[in-house]
């Protein structure tokens, strides 16, 4: 409606903790979990899922009760950006797949790797999680890749990793690991349509960055 303001952060955070202590308001211990935000790279309110219910006990006006439920509602809003059922869904683009994995992917402390198996009408078959890494690293090999589109008989694939550090761009070990894997994909008739490097609300082709 015309004349109306979105609530602030603080004003959203006071909502779910309800009632204040007999020292502070709401919007203060609000104010106070917000402070609670060192990751100058994470925006809003994303920085609470990365938060544990202990951290959130130390707060002064927050109990367990009030930091479960606070937890409950990032969990709640995770899930809800979450498309209910992606197969079918068509890839013309590399947004098309990156606005289905960047909130799901970008606050990862760990490296994760997924691949994104697709029909020939480049609808989404599946999507599988293939490796877990560390902070700044992952193990992968071609064969671990390849295996799940051999055995369903897919013929293309799109592969999609996070980078912890919120920078989306592609190191040079990305760069050259795409460029065998698409020599790989190529002997099994598999076609490989991408490789998408996820960021803090970024993310990077590299199919679009080689083509520059």
């Amino acid at each position: 409606m015309y004349g109306e303001k979105s609530l602030s952060e603080a004003e959203l955070l006071a909502i779910i903790i309800k009632s204040g202590t007999k020292d502070e308001t709401s919007i203060q211990i609000a104010q106070k979990i917000l402070a609670k935000n060192n990751n100058t790279q994470t925006q809003g309110l994303e920085f609470l899922k990365e938060l544990t219910i202990e951290e959130l006990k130390q707060i002064k006006g927050i109990g367990r009760v009030k930091a479960i439920q606070i937890k409950a509602v990032c969990e709640m809003a995770s899930r809800m950006s979450k498309p209910l059922d992606y197969r079918k869904i068509t890839i013309k683009k590399p947004y098309d797949l990156a606005k289905i994995l960047l909130t799901q992917m970008q606050h990862e402390k760990r490296e994760i790797v997924k691949i994104v198996i697709l029909n020939s009408r480049n609808e989404i078959m599946k999507i599988k999680d293939i490796a877990l890494g560390g902070s700044n690293f992952v193990n992968l090999d071609i064969k671990t890749i390849l295996s799940e589109p051999i055995k369903m008989q897919a013929p293309k694939i799109i592969l999609v990793h996070n980078h912890p550090s919120g920078n989306s761009s592609p190191s040079n070990a990305d760069i050259e690991f795409t460029k065998t894997l698409y020599k790989a994909s190529q002997v099994f008739s598999i076609e490989l349509l991408d490789h998408l490097v996820i960021g803090n609300m970024q993310y990077t082709s590299i199919f679009s960055e080689l083509a520059k």
